[in-house]
């Protein structure tokens, strides 16, 4: 039987990482985003980007800058 090689994982760098609000971070990771939880900014109580899931603490999404939402592709269809 043979074996498949497992991939790699991506390796750490720095990246900018984007809010929805437009404030940037930058840090070190190789996450396709990551979750922004202290929420400590004055807007953030009512910022729109805001996620409340069920059953965990409340948080902003961080995507690195640059990078097309995940949902951006369904902007271009048609629903008819």
């Amino acid at each position: 039987m043979s074996r498949t090689p497992s991939p790699r994982a991506a390796r750490p760098t720095v990246q900018t990482y984007r809010a929805g609000c437009a404030r940037t971070w930058a840090l070190t990771s190789a996450e396709p985003d990551l979750a922004y939880t202290d929420l400590t900014f004055p807007e953030c109580p009512d910022c729109p980007h805001r996620v409340t899931p069920d059953g965990g603490p409340d948080f902003c999404t961080l995507r690195p800058q640059g990078t097309a939402h995940p949902f951006a592709a369904l902007a271009s269809l048609k629903l008819t």
